[in-house]
């Protein structure tokens, strides 16, 4: 007959004995009521006589059990805190516990389960992106114009144009992850970037640039603090920070968006947030806020300072440094709003381009100081920014550029309905001034911006988003050679889906 296991055999007596046990009790059960003592007794002492069998039997296997030691699958199996252990601890009649496998007992390494294979660095990546395709009208207004006069143009979007009907703005995709506990990388490329000159002239579209290629390092593992190398964001403007993915309008501001066009360039940066500001705007982005992205409650950086995608002009830095801090107003009986507000400052000394080609011979002066505040909608809100300071423009009366002062910024109405017909909805108003020079374009043209920008966005399904706005400009087209303010009104639907 095949062995059976000790603890097999305990349970099998004890259940064959409680079954024999089960007749006494029954007879006694259905005796008539009226039977005596006398012919209960011998019942009962013939049950007490079985159980004290049954009792002997256990305490005998188990001393066998502790004689020859436990299985090897249950002397290595790890046991809950808390829970008694019997036989295996302690052999019965014995002060001494039973004997536990010592390190190398091959018992102990059939048990133990290997240590699972770490992963390899491309095996954490991830891969996400988003694509906006958007349709620009020139409803009214300057559409085009004679030579030396302003047509309605914006540098946000080189596709408000009469001549163009649908336009993919970016096409993104993202490359992420940890290669591990002090190290991240993050890697974005736009598919839909334009370059010109290619043959006579002519514009090419869906090009490649490079957005973002940067490594995160966490010297102390602590993600609070993080250091970033490569091309990465400027930490100058909340709205420069703010993704396009996530913000309402669809352009940022020409006078927040001017002191860095491209919201990037090459260098290194630091960055801090406090676990405290992380909190908050954990909660904000799961309640689903737009916010401008976690570049840190404090951060200062420095780059090349000529540009994105841009060869460096000269041997100095660009330093740029930024702070924002989100206070809760629950204890203003405003529960759950919460009201952020911070600013920026940039120093550095730029060569723009020049239209007999190249880069001018001097350098110019290029500093700016920013405010933000923003009351995050709950149902209503409200985000403003406004920043001053110098920079290069174009002097028609010179010929040449020269420092000149900036200023300009935006404030913008906005509101949040979590549930209607259509999705989470989303309208907003934004009004716009900027004057001042506009570095990224060749000979630095001076802008004179007013534009006053209703819209909407509604969300169908989380991955895809519907904007719809409508313009009413005044603007300085980025070309020296033009003069005077375009006036026109501007129609604009933008479908962005996410993956």
């Amino acid at each position: 007959m095949p062995r059976r296991s000790t603890g097999s055999s305990i349970r099998l007596i004890a259940a064959a004995m409680l079954a024999g046990a089960s007749a006494p009790v029954l007879a006694q059960a259905t005796a008539p009521a009226d039977a005596g003592p006398a012919q209960q007794a011998p019942t009962v002492a013939d049950l007490q006589r079985q159980i004290d069998e049954l009792k002997a039997m256990v305490a005998a296997l188990q001393a066998q059990q502790a004689q020859a030691g436990p299985p090897p699958a249950l002397a290595t199996a790890p046991v809950p805190a808390g829970t008694p252990v019997v036989a295996q601890a302690t052999a019965p009649g014995s002060a001494q516990p039973a004997a536990a496998p010592a390190a190398g007992d091959p018992r102990l390494a059939e048990a133990t389960p290997p240590k699972p294979k770490a992963k390899a660095w491309y095996e954490k990546l991830r891969l996400r992106g988003y694509t906006q395709l958007r349709f620009n009208q020139i409803v009214s207004g300057d559409a085009d114009a004679p030579a030396g006069i302003s047509r309605l143009r914006t540098i946000g979007d080189s596709e408000v144009r009469p001549d163009n009907n649908f336009s993919f703005r970016r096409i993104r995709l993202i490359i992420q992850g940890d290669v591990n506990d002090h190290l991240s990388l993050y890697f974005q490329p736009d598919f839909a970037a334009a370059v010109s000159n290619q043959s006579a002239g002519e514009r090419r579209e869906g090009t490649v640039s490079l957005r973002d290629m940067y490594a995160d390092v966490f010297p102390t593992g602590d993600k609070a603090f993080r250091i970033r190398l490569g091309q990465s964001k400027v930490p100058y403007g909340w709205e420069n920070m703010q993704s396009s993915s996530n913000r309402l309008a669809l352009d940022r501001t020409d006078a927040i968006n001017s002191a860095a066009s491209g919201e990037r360039d090459l260098g290194i940066v630091a960055y801090y947030t406090p676990p405290k500001v992380q909190k908050i705007w954990d909660r904000l982005t799961a309640d689903g806020q737009k916010l401008f992205g976690n570049y840190g409650a404090f951060g200062f950086g420095a780059f090349n300072g000529q540009g994105l995608n841009r060869t460096e002009g000269n041997d100095g830095v660009m330093l740029v440094g930024l702070a924002t801090w989100p206070f809760e107003l629950d204890g203003l009986g405003l529960d759950g709003q919460v009201f952020e507000i911070g600013g920026s400052v940039m120093h550095n000394r730029i060569r723009p381009e020049v239209r007999t080609g190249g880069l001018s011979a001097a350098s110019f002066k290029d500093e700016r100081v920013n405010l933000h505040a923003i009351l995050y909608p709950q149902p209503i809100g409200i985000q403003a920014e406004w920043n001053w300071g110098t920079g290069p423009e174009f002097v028609p009366a010179s010929g040449r550029i020269e420092e000149r002062p900036l200023d300009g910024g935006y404030v913008q109405l906005m509101g949040k309905i979590d549930k209607s017909p259509i999705g989470p909805f989303y309208p907003f108003a934004r009004w716009q001034y900027y004057r001042g020079g506009f570095k990224a374009a060749i000979n630095a043209p001076r802008l004179e911006t007013e534009e006053l920008e209703l819209g909407f966005e509604f969300q169908l399904d989380p991955a895809l988003e519907i904007t719809t706005t409508y313009g009413f400009a005044k603007r300085k087209e980025a070309d020296e050679r033009r003069f005077g303010q375009a006036e026109g009104q501007i129609l604009r639907v933008q479908a962005q889906w996410n993956y």
